[in-house]
């Protein structure tokens, strides 16, 4: 069986003062790419992955989009995922 995921991540620190947006994508348990608000673009770690990392980093729409998901995502969800 062939599997592909991908998880979109928040990670908070002192609340919502430094938070970090990490997208990944997976195809049988091994991670081909990444997206990380810290660095800004997609990054690949196959060759498949490095293709697609080229093409999404291409789009300023689309990276302009992502590069928000810490205040879209991130934020807006931080009161929900809070005890």
């Amino acid at each position: 069986v062939l599997q592909f995921f991908g998880t979109a991540e928040c990670h908070f620190i002192n609340g919502t003062e430094k938070v970090r947006f990490v997208e990944r994508y997976f195809y049988n348990r091994l991670q081909f790419l990444m997206f990380d608000s810290d660095v800004g673009h997609y990054v690949g770690f196959t060759p498949y992955g490095e293709r697609n990392a080229r093409a999404w980093n291409s789009d300023p729409e689309g990276m302009e989009y992502k590069r928000t998901a810490v205040d879209r995502y991130c934020r807006h969800n931080y009161e929900v995922s809070t005890p």
